[in-house]
């Protein structure tokens, strides 16, 4: 499939190549999302955007169509852990030439990012937060992605972070590096849903607690049991996850399921996730390694109050919206204090979460961000192209 991009525009059109997702539309994850907000703002601004994808069932090199963006297939092997950084690098491989710009997530194949810059073209890498910090990680795939961090720092002619610490953080740590922007991630605020849809969990509007996370140590989901199980309160506390059992730390989680803790599993149907957002009472967001965490900015777009683990990126994202914690026990107070006052404050608090997303993250705002960088960057490119 040829993609028609307008190449009379006024400043040109620049072409932009999109690596490091599953593939859109968005079905799963952040950078899914991601990619399909972006990629289709700029192809409705005039611009010719790429997002490579897993071929799953798709030919390799059988091109379709996404609301004008192009989605060009590269076989995932089943290899494993290894098989996520051999898609990455097909897909650089793949778009080593014919871009004004190629844009990968996340940094586990840094040292291939070289092929595109090879022939001349800017490669900029989305560092998302301490990937490397992640418990779900060996020791040995730790140490890789720490090094490819600092790989990225050399590989890239510009690193981006979603949020204003990480950005800090890499220009402290890689002085001589490619240079770091900050770009937020974005939400699109949400006002209503349908509260039928609780129905499905025995749920009724503002009378349950809710968190949505993988189930990983650093999303701090026991400390938020342990801490509501403190407080005690009449509702219960809804997880949303795909906890298995998998691990110990999974099976941690599940010996303390009753009527006060629910696990309903991962959800990935968006309107049941939305309505249980919107009706929740209040959202415990317990991310601590990302950057501008999604699950966070789509409970303050949907109005939650929202409880967060103290951090310089939940503070960064949440400010005055959210309330923050460190330990079970003071969570157990937070919620103590906020359950005296909850109904009366509901309006105002929720106001400022939703507010927070229009001031600083909606996904124009960040497509406007993105597309001044580019032109910046990359307009030479596309002119003397």
């Amino acid at each position: 499939m040829t993609q028609a991009c307008s190449t009379g525009a006024q400043p040109p059109a620049l072409r932009i190549a999109i690596l490091g997702t599953r593939g859109i539309p968005a079905g799963y994850g952040g950078f899914e999302t991601f990619a399909e907000q972006l990629a289709t703002r700029l192809v409705a601004r005039g611009h010719c955007v790429t997002v490579y994808a897993e071929a799953d069932g798709v030919a390799p090199g059988a091109d379709s169509d996404h609301l004008g963006v192009r989605v060009r297939y590269r076989r995932r092997p089943r290899w494993g852990a290894a098989s996520v950084l051999a898609y990455d690098c097909a897909c650089l491989w793949d778009a080593r030439k014919g871009y004004d710009l190629v844009y990968m997530l996340g940094y586990g194949a840094a040292w291939a990012c070289w092929w595109p810059r090879l022939s001349g073209v800017p490669v900029w890498i989305n560092v998302d937060g301490l990937e490397w910090a992640r418990s779900k990680w060996s020791a040995v795939a730790r140490i890789y992605l720490r090094a490819m961090e600092w790989v990225a720092s050399r590989a890239a002619t510009r690193t981006i972070a979603d949020a204003q610490a990480i950005a800090d953080r890499f220009r402290s740590l890689y002085p001589r590096g490619a240079p770091c922007s900050f770009i937020a991630y974005g939400a699109e605020l949400v006002q209503e849903a349908q509260p039928a849809m609780l129905a499905r969990w025995g749920l009724q509007p503002y009378r349950y607690l809710l968190v949505v996370a993988r189930p990983e140590p650093e999303n701090h989901i026991e400390e938020i049991i342990q801490g509501c199980l403190l407080h005690g309160g009449p509702w219960p506390l809804v997880v949303v996850g795909g906890v298995t059992g998998a691990t110990a730390y999974q099976r941690r989680l599940l010996s303390m399921a009753g009527d006060k803790v629910r696990f309903v599993g991962g959800i990935y149907d968006a309107d049941q996730l939305q309505s249980l957002r919107v009706h929740a009472a209040c959202y415990l967001h317990g991310h601590s390694v990302g950057g501008t965490n999604p699950s966070l900015l789509e409970a303050l777009a949907c109005g939650n109050w929202v409880f967060a683990h103290d951090n310089p990126y939940n503070r960064e994202v949440a400010r005055d919206a959210a309330a923050y914690f460190d330990t079970p026990e003071q969570l157990a107070r937070s919620l103590d204090q906020w359950a005296a006052s909850a109904d009366g404050q509901r309006p105002e608090r929720s106001r400022r979460a939703r507010q927070r997303i229009a001031e600083s993250y909606t996904w124009e705002g960040i497509t406007d961000a993105y597309e001044a960088l580019i032109r910046s960057e990359c307009g030479a490119r596309a002119a003397h192209a």
